[in-house]
């Protein structure tokens, strides 16, 4: 009855609401129960049935009675409060009240190992481990367990080796338990086949086992021993359970033939009655997102009663994660998004990471700025991850300053997240910026990685600073960068930018099978310096190879037609665009239209863009313009004026254009109306700059 009538006590201390812990412990103790005389047996029920509540309260509430009453207790009652302040995480007190006891036993040790592989502290873990050995104590299976789980989650193959020696001497090899914590081990250690030697020649194993190697296959990307060792489970009239189908579909995500097992898989779990599982149904939901197959997935969704949190970031993930994000995706990963909120889940960094991508996509600045928000809320603007997508987000949005914010508010920052914040300066023309971060980034001992390099050889490319680009080019060769395809396409259009088109080509022609983006660029390049035969053998050269051409490589070779007034070549050029499953873009008729105007078949020109689909862009009738402005056709450069006034009537390059037309021709009253209506239109021509 005393037992019962204390903890009626704690319950009734505890509902002092607004009282600090510290306070409750006092008011406790001074109450006249202080003085009652409880035995071991008392104390040690209240202390299991706190650690087996989870609340650490009234089990603290205990030891301090025993402290304040002099109490003594026995190693059985210590024993059980370290393993409530283990389990509650609070290693200090436990290691403290580890370090008081006259003659821990092994139970104390395993208690120890527990809480530190508990809260990931596995060099506290694996020191505690050598200690009990040093003690000369017998290890049991749970010691062996707790420190073959270091091993597993460090990597340390060596030290999970020696233990496994020790484990095959002291004669306990032979326990399933052991053989389970070992092939975790090894499988950990990215060791299957060891795994696998382990698992054929162990004398006990059990269902547990069987999962932990195909967990390891899964683990490894060996789909193929995987599948096979499923099949020997199912023949062995062995159980699949939903660990099994977890890990199995799991798999199936990354296997060429996945979806086809994964439906055949789902048949199975039908058969079983997994199919409302959530953790199966989840696994289902991802592998047929991931697959492409978002109908299949949204019909496993709205199929299970109950949703937690992971289900539900599946789901957003599978709208988000589609090759090119639709409104109408992103509509329904927002509309999910509030489904959560309403049924009062707590988003993860998972959920919130994804509506950030959703924003991203659509380019839904306002909701985006609200998803901020909320991270805030939930006081995870710290992780890495969602540091990037912030600095991404606000980069679009042109607002780097608040991308800098986010940068800075990350305490922990990786390569990726510097990236970001490079790559949104570049995005935004802020080269310098770019340039000073990334001398910040080299400054605090950090490497930076291939992504990295090619946004700081863009900025070198825009800024034209050669000097800084070859420097770039000496770390890249240093570091091991320079067979990285994103750096080698990066250094082409660096040097071809910087006017050096030698170095360009002689970095295109060290690249080994360079990509359609490679040869686009030393095209580009070529044409860009008027190299046009050049452009057009390297296209030449391109196809023979195998290249598939797309709509940037195009661009070049009609620009190099254009610099080299090869107007009928280039106009079979553009109509073969077709047969390579090209899509013409505004990009490529303003090239034809540009071929036409160099070659000063200035009505050609406009009739062109008159009977193509991009009529009311401006861009085109620049073109034309500019072609009027060189051989000096009046009639044909207003007409092209007039257009492109109505579509930009501030754009002040329009009217300037026209005015020299007409001083070139010598219509003086012309000239004079064209910077009279700048004048009423508040039009000003912003002055030249140079870096010269």
């Amino acid at each position: 009855m005393r037992c019962l009538d204390l903890e009626a006590m704690f319950l009734e201390k505890t509902k002092l609401l607004g009282f600090p812990k510290p306070l409750i412990l006092n008011q406790f103790c001074q109450t006249p129960y202080m003085h009652l005389s409880f035995d071991s047996v008392t104390y040690t029920k209240l202390v299991q049935r706190s650690s087996k509540s989870s609340c650490s309260l009234h089990g603290k509430l205990a030891h301090a009675h025993i402290i304040k009453s002099a109490f003594k207790p026995c190693l059985f009652l210590l024993n059980n409060l370290l393993n409530m302040y283990s389990k509650a995480g609070e290693m200090d007190v436990a290691h403290r009240l580890f370090d008081k006891m006259s003659k821990p036993n092994l139970v104390s040790y395993n208690s120890l190992i527990s809480g530190y592989n508990q809260m990931g502290a596995f060099d506290k873990a694996m020191l505690v481990f050598t200690e009990a050995r040093k003690a000369c104590l017998k290890l049991d299976k749970f010691t062996y367990a707790g420190a073959l789980n270091v091993c597993a989650q460090t990597g340390d193959l060596k030290q999970g080796k020696l233990i496994h020696g020790l484990i095959v001497v002291s004669g306990l090899s032979e326990k399933a338990f052991l053989t389970n914590s070992l092939l975790d081990m090894y499988c950990k250690c990215e060791c299957v086949d060891q795994a696998r030697f382990l698992f054929e020649n162990s004398k006990e194993i059990d269902e547990v086992s069987w999962n932990t190697l195909i967990a390891g296959y899964v683990r490894m990307d060996k789909n193929k021993e995987m599948l096979e060792l499923l099949t020997s489970m199912h023949r062995n009239g062995l159980n699949l359970n939903t660990y099994t189908m977890g890990s199995v579909l799991k798999a199936c995500t990354n296997m060429d033939v996945g979806i086809m097992c994964g439906k055949m898989l789902h048949g199975c779990i039908m058969k079983l009655g997994f199919d409302i599982d959530i953790v199966v149904g989840t696994a289902l939901l991802d592998m047929y997102a991931k697959k492409g197959e978002l109908h299949s997935a949204i019909k496993i969704f709205t199929s299970m009663p109950k949703r937690n949190i992971v289900m539900y970031n599946a789901m957003i993930s599978g709208f988000v994660e589609t090759g090119s994000i639709s409104k109408e995706c992103a509509n329904e990963a927002f509309r999910l998004f509030f489904e959560v909120q309403e049924q009062g889940l707590k988003p993860s960094k998972f959920t919130l990471s994804s509506m950030l991508k959703a924003c991203i996509a659509v380019e839904d600045f306002v909701y985006g700025k609200q998803i901020h928000a909320q991270i805030c809320k939930y006081n995870l603007q710290s992780d890495e991850f969602i540091g990037s997508a912030l600095i991404e987000l606000y980069s679009l949005m042109g607002s780097t300053e608040d991308g800098l914010k986010c940068f800075r508010s990350t305490p922990t920052r990786d390569i990726v997240l510097w990236t970001s914040m490079i790559a949104g300066y570049v995005q935004n023309g802020q080269f310098e910026s770019a340039l000073n971060l990334f001398y910040e980034l080299m400054a605090c001992g950090g490497r930076p990685d291939e992504f990295t390099i090619s946004n700081i050889l863009s900025a070198c490319a825009d800024l034209a600073i050669a000097r800084l680009g070859e420097q770039v080019h000496v770390h890249v060769l240093k570091s091991g960068f320079g067979n990285f395809r994103i750096v080698q396409n990066s250094q082409i259009c660096m040097y071809a930018k910087c006017g050096d088109i030698d170095s360009a080509n002689l970095t295109f022609q060290d690249t080994e099978n360079p990509d359609v983006v490679s040869w686009s660029v030393m095209i580009c390049s070529c044409a860009q310096h008027g190299c046009v035969r050049d452009a057009l053998n390297l296209f030449g050269l391109m196809k023979e190879n195998g290249i598939k051409p797309n709509q940037i490589t195009f661009v070049g070779v009609l620009s190099a037609c254009s610099y080299g007034g090869l107007v009928e070549e280039g106009l079979k050029y553009f109509e073969s665009m077709k047969d390579y499953g090209v899509e013409t873009s505004v990009e490529h008729y303003c090239c034809v239209v540009d071929l036409f105007g160099r070659a000063g078949r200035l009505a050609e020109a406009e009739n062109f863009i008159l009977t193509s689909g991009f009529k009311n862009n401006p861009i085109m009738w620049r073109s034309l313009l500019s072609a009027c402005k060189v051989y000096k056709d009046a009639v044909t450069g207003n007409r092209a004026a007039m257009k492109v006034i109505e579509f930009e009537p501030q754009e002040s390059a329009s009217y300037v254009l026209l005015h020299n037309i007409y001083a070139d021709a010598a219509v003086e009253p012309l000239a004079a109306s064209v910077r009279e209506v700048m004048q009423q239109r508040g039009v000003k021509k912003e002055p030249g700059l140079s870096w010269i």
